[in-house]
């Protein structure tokens, strides 16, 4: 499996609603190749976590050109499809982000992320109008490349709280079903964990959806009779990491030890992995 069409179907055979996908989001080389050597069908960047690891916040606050060239090495690391996180596009017009999702498509990727979230207080979504000319202009972007890019459309009512909480429900399914109208293959809601609700959006949206992982929030197996058909991690597992390296840190300022070093991957095997 060698060309990006075929990489774009397989990733889109995996949204199984029932039978979720598992994404570990990667921030590197090193991170995508462990997480496939672990078997895993798919890869997902994480947009913070990449962010994170080069000195900047999240928030579209990355270059455009240092988040493509990651999702670059990432991609050329690992033989199976990569979705990568592309924020909001880096543009706010349909033409900025179809060059973005281009540029995307010729780093290696399969998939992509697109989020509403505008990250301002006073707007804090991108007009529904708007985003579904995005969504459109990218799968134009990857029609002219032979490519079905599978797009993760993702709205941010919940995980910014946008309006009231009585309306919230409402205004997701709203943007979800006119992102999957305007040819998005799953909605992606972070910010969702009470299980009734979840389901309630997989019914009503009738496509596949991507929950993300998080701590309190229904298991695997429950989001499994959801119907959800993916699951991501987000930064989370890269904010694990952080958290990993500070209590070494600390351990080593305070106590002058480090066994927190214990059960750390051998110097051959990490060598091993990225030769």
């Amino acid at each position: 499996m060698t060309s990006p069409a075929e990489k774009a179907e397989r990733l889109r055979l995996l949204h199984r609603p029932g039978q979720p996908l598992l994404l570990v989001n990667v921030w590197d080389a090193a991170t995508a190749r462990l997480i496939e050597r672990a078997g895993f069908p798919a890869i997902a960047t994480t947009s913070a976590g990449i962010a994170f690891s080069r000195g900047y916040p999240d928030g579209q606050r990355i270059p455009r050109d240092e988040m493509l060239a990651e999702i670059a090495r990432i991609c050329r690391a690992v033989s199976v499809p990569v979705t990568a996180d592309l924020e909001a596009g880096y543009g706010d017009s349909a033409e900025a982000v179809a060059r973005a999702a281009a540029r995307a498509l010729d780093a290696g990727a399969a998939g992509l992320n697109l989020e509403d979230g505008t990250g301002r207080m006073e707007e804090p979504l991108f007009e529904l109008g708007r985003q579904v000319e995005k969504i459109r202009a990218i799968r134009e972007a990857g029609r002219r490349r032979g490519v079905a890019i599978v797009v993760n459309a993702r709205t941010d009512v919940y995980l910014d709280r946008v309006g009231p909480e009585s309306g919230r429900l409402e205004e997701t399914i709203r943007r979800g079903a006119a992102f999957r109208d305007a040819g998005a293959d799953c909605v992606f809601v972070p910010g969702v964990k009470e299980v009734g609700l979840i389901g309630e959006i997989v019914r009503r949206l009738a496509c596949p959806v991507n929950v993300l992982a998080a701590p309190g929030g229904p298991s695997l197996g429950e989001l499994a009779k959801l119907g959800v058909a993916r699951v991501s991690l987000g930064s989370g597992a890269m904010r694990a990491a952080l958290t990993l390296v500070e209590r070494i840190g600390e351990e080593l300022r305070t106590k002058g030890t480090w066994s927190a070093l214990d059960g750390a991957l051998s110097h051959s095997r990490v060598n091993e992995l990225m030769g």
